[in-house]
């Protein structure tokens, strides 16, 4: 600018004076020489930039330039965005310049006014890397589109749309709102807004979805399809199933697109919260809205069916797909397979199966090993194979898992060499071996009793790498309590928890279980203390087998109050537990007891069995009450129970041995009518009877009968036959019938030699009984009975020193002597007049915790009254009162009886 000298003289000379003008003259120059020399830098940048010389040599020196030179030169070429573009990144690659934000944003605005989406992306991006937040990054934008008055407002748009890439909803969120604040006209493209709500719904805040839904709704949007879909999955995810479905009748009453995603959408949300009744009516609605349920419609009622049991309709549905050309998925197909057989509904899985192959679905490995295993588990075994074998045909090759469900099958049957064979077959075709199939086999061989094979798998797995587990353990220890071997139980249980495995409830169960058979209740009840402290809870199983322990043991209150401790721990009683607290009472001379007992519980409604009144029958028979036993079943019939073989077996016993043929003849007779035919255990029973009554042809006669009717004697049935041909003396048919008894594979059992023994003591060939008897001994055949037949041989015989030797001797050889090797003897001693030696095994078998029964009580008090100790015979009688055993009325060969004492 030229300055003109002014004609007026100054009134004031000093004016200019250093002082007051030197500082502000300097600033005024410097600033107009600056705007001068950015205008002229502009005005060369535009020539250049617009020109034909290379912007390389042209910006050889190109360190004046500042970030406004640039924004001046891009505002000036926004006619040519991609030349502004070209200009904007040259001076980024090759002059590492470091462009100003509103650069960028003018930029991104123009390259957007002229649909340059991709460029206009990449810039933005390369903005958001420099960390600006959302609303500094909002600013620059809006500075820019209002100063230079851009068309578009694309490039909100484009950041919203970024940060929704990027997974930043809530940033997106942010320029949604600071739009309308800054401009309430200022409006996002309804595709932004769709995915920026999808966006929120993907990280769940659904709450958040229908704030901004009512946003849009008041800025006066229009909603599309995507987003009152999104807004409909909100409604259904927070359960507001209502607002849902008046979402949908606001699309179609106020003409908005519809189609079945919509409905899809509804449809699923309901089955989600297990609406699924409602999803089916809204699916069969569709045709009258002029749509038509798709894939995907089909696919989440089926699965949301399955989820609620509905099995049949599921089934249905995918009958209906597979007619309109719908492919079931392999993951519907699996889930309605695997549902139908955990209903029990195998035969409707295996024909889903067949149909869905016709149009080209094959079922998954998975499907293959639940059905195979459902098979198994249902006893269809031909069906179970028939599906392995044609696995291959199919492209599938069985898994460990297929063969450990067979395996296990096999052995859970007994059938051990077949299991053995699929195991072999497992290992040639390479499939990993694992746990589970050593776990069947390991207790398989011990359910049959072959427990040194058992063993031998346990070392085999340990020996392939393979880590036994607490079923491993459990399942052989389980196998030695059934076998009577603690101390080979116990010590199995020592080792696995020095291994560091704990036991479970399953283990201490077995335990408890092996102790309580061996009657070594203390032991069971401390175990069972040491269960309880370690946390590991009893279940219904473990307290049915102490109580069945306790009611063998005659210890019905202790029984009694394990029920009822059973109960406070929320556990509930079932048959097992109630059979043998009857059954106990029963044992007991309480009967009526324990019919009062099962009256109460059929008046709670708790559900008793078969077995239940079994027990009940046989206390009765026991007690010759056959009218009563034939009432009980009369009740039994009343409430619903049928009559099974156990109780018509326990009838028939009780009625032989009243000699009652009548009625004998009549069970048979009602037996026929019902369909049900006497098995070994009946046949038994009355061959027995009759070889006691010494009716040996009788006997012989129901044997041919027996075997006649496909029945098959085992070791009872001959052993009952050759019991009652000694007692006839016939003891060479008994000899023979012996030996052709083993010629069928069946081993003679201690009751069997018992019934030679007992024969040779009564007939006094005390010496031959004893051979006979040693030889048991050494095949560990020897039992409390063989043992009890032989001191009663030679108590009878007057040789009651050899009679003391035995019982010693009992226990040497690991056999215990009950009630009635005591009574034998003590009977023996007060005959004799040997009462003190009397008292002295008395004291001896009330230390070793054997109960007294009736007749141990009469031999010793017998004793004390031909002694004159009338004193002990009442303390012994107030003895047996306070124990509940209920005194007779017999009166003893001897100077006083219960009159007398009475």
């Amino acid at each position: 600018m030229k300055l003109t000298r002014s004609s007026r003289p100054l009134k004031n000379p000093n004016f200019f004076s250093k002082q007051r003008f030197s500082f502000t003259a300097k600033i005024s120059f410097q600033d107009k020489d600056e705007k001068a020399k950015d205008s002229q830098i502009i005005s060369n940048l535009k020539l250049i930039v617009r020109g034909r010389q290379s912007w390389k040599i042209a910006l050889k020196d190109a360190v004046f330039l500042k970030p406004h030179h640039v924004e001046e030169v891009l505002i000036h070429t926004l006619d040519d965005p991609r030349l502004a573009l070209r200009f904007f990144n040259f001076l980024g690659l090759h002059k590492n310049f470091h462009h100003s934000a509103e650069s960028f944003c003018v930029l991104i605005h123009a390259l957007l006014n002229v649909n340059l989406f991709w460029p206009a992306s990449s810039l933005l991006q390369t903005l958001l890397l420099r960390g600006l937040s959302p609303s500094e990054v909002f600013e620059a934008l809006s500075k820019a589109y209002e100063k230079y008055k851009f068309p578009s407002s694309l490039g909100f748009d484009l950041l919203i749309q970024n940060y929704v890439q990027k997974r930043r909803a809530f940033d997106g969120l942010m320029i949604f709102r600071l739009m309308r604040k800054f401009n309430c006209y200022l409006l996002p493209e309804i595709r932004t807004l769709s995915a920026l709500l999808n966006d929120l719904a993907k990280i769940r805040q659904f709450g958040v979805v229908l704030e901004v839904f009512d946003e849009i709704v008041k800025a006066g949007i229009r909603p599309d399809i995507f987003i009152y879909t999104v807004v409909i999955r909100s409604f259904c995810e927070l359960k507001d199933f209502v607002r849902a479905k008046e979402m949908v009748c606001q699309m179609e009453s106020n003409g908005s697109e519809l189609n079945v995603v919509v409905y899809n959408v509804l449809i699923h949300g309901l089955c989600k919260s297990q609406r699924v009744w409602e999803a089916v009516e809204i699916k069969y609605g569709l045709v009258q809205r002029g749509l038509r349920a798709d894939v995907i419609t089909y696919h989440t009622l089926v699965l949301g069916l399955c989820r609620v049991e509905g099995f049949d309709v599921a089934v249905e549905l995918i009958k209906e797909m597979i007619e309109l050309g719908f492919v079931p998925s392999e993951a519907v197909v699996t889930s309605l397979v695997d549902g139908l057989r955990r209903k029990g509904k195998i035969e409707d899985a295996f024909g889903l199966v067949k149909k869905v192959e016709e149009v080209g679905v094959a079922p998954n490995l998975f499907v293959y090993n639940a059905l195979i295993n459902s098979f198994c588990k249902d006893g269809k075994f031909d069906e179970a194979e028939l599906l392995f074998n044609e696995m291959g045909s199919k492209g599938l090759y069985p898994n460990d898992v297929t063969y450990s469900i067979l395996i296990d099958s096999f052995c859970r049957r007994g059938k051990m060499d077949i299991a053995l064979s699929f195991l072999g077959t497992m290992t040639e075709a390479g499939v990993k071996l694992t746990v589970f199939p050593y776990n069947s086999l390991i207790s398989g061989y011990c359910k049959v009793g072959n427990l040194s094979l058992a063993e031998s798998f346990l070392s085999e797995m340990i020996n392939k790498g393979l880590q036994p587990t607490v079923i491993t353990y459990t399942s052989l220890l389980s196998g030695y309590c059934n076998e009577g071997k603690l101390h080979k139980a116990f010590r199995l249980y020592h080792e696995m928890t020095a291994k560091g495995i704990a036991p479970n409830t399953y283990t201490f169960t077995a335990l408890i279980s092996g102790l309580c058979r061996a009657n070594m209740m203390a032991e069971a009840i401390r175990l069972f203390g040491q269960m309880v402290e370690r946390n590991i809870m009893p279940t219904e199983v473990t307290y049915n087998v102490l109580i069945e322990g306790h009611c063998r043991d005659g210890n019905m209150v202790k029984a009694f109050e394990l029920l009822d401790k059973m109960v406070e721990k929320g556990l509930v009683p079932d048959t097992y537990t109630y059979r043998p607290l009857i059954g106990g009472l029963c044992s007991i001379g309480r009967v009526s007891e324990a019919k009062d007992f099962m009256d109460g519980l059929h008046r709670d409604h708790n559900k008793l069995n078969e077995m239940c009144y079994s027990a009940l029958l046989h206390g009765y028979c026991k007690e010759g009450k056959i009218k009563d036993a034939f009432s009980a079943c009369h009740d039994m019939v009343a409430r619903g129970i049928d009559m099974d073989l156990v109780c018509y077996g326990v009838l028939i016993d009780g009625t032989l041995k009243q000699h009652d043929t009548r009625r004998l003849l009549g069970l048979l007779k009602e037996m026929d009518d019902q369909g049900l035919s006497p098995d070994n255990v009946i046949y038994t029973s009355m061959i027995d009877a009759n070889g006691k009554a010494g009716k040996v042809r009788e006997a012989f006669g129901l044997w041919d009968i027996m075997i006649g009717e496909g029945c098959t004697p085992n070791v009872v049935t001959y052993t009952a036959l050759i019991n009652g041909l000694c007692k006839a003396g016939f003891m060479d048919r008994a000899e023979l019938l012996c030996k052709e008894m083993m010629v069928s594979n069946l081993l003679p059992n201690q009751i069997t030699y018992g019934c030679f023994i007992d024969h040779l003591t009564k007939e006094g060939n005390m010496e031959k009984a004893v051979e006979l008897h040693n030889a048991i001994v050494k095949g560990v055949l020897a039992n409390t009975i063989t043992y009890n037949i032989l001191i009663r041989g030679f108590c009878k015989l007057g040789r009651l020193q050899e009679a003391m030797e035995l019982l010693v001797g009992m226990t040497d050889n690991g056999i215990f002597p009950d009630c009635i090797t005591y009574s034998t003897i003590i009977y023996e001693h007060c005959r004799r007049g040997n009462l003190q030696e009397a008292i002295q095994l008395w004291d001896s078998m009330l230390n070793k915790g054997i109960n007294p029964d009736i007749l141990a009580y009469n031999f010793l008090i017998y004793g004390c009254c031909v002694a004159g100790e009338l004193e002990k015979a009442f303390e012994l009688r107030d003895d047996m009162l306070r124990r509940g055993v209920k005194p007779n009325l017999v009166k003893h060969d001897c100077p006083c009886s219960w009159n007398s004492i009475e």
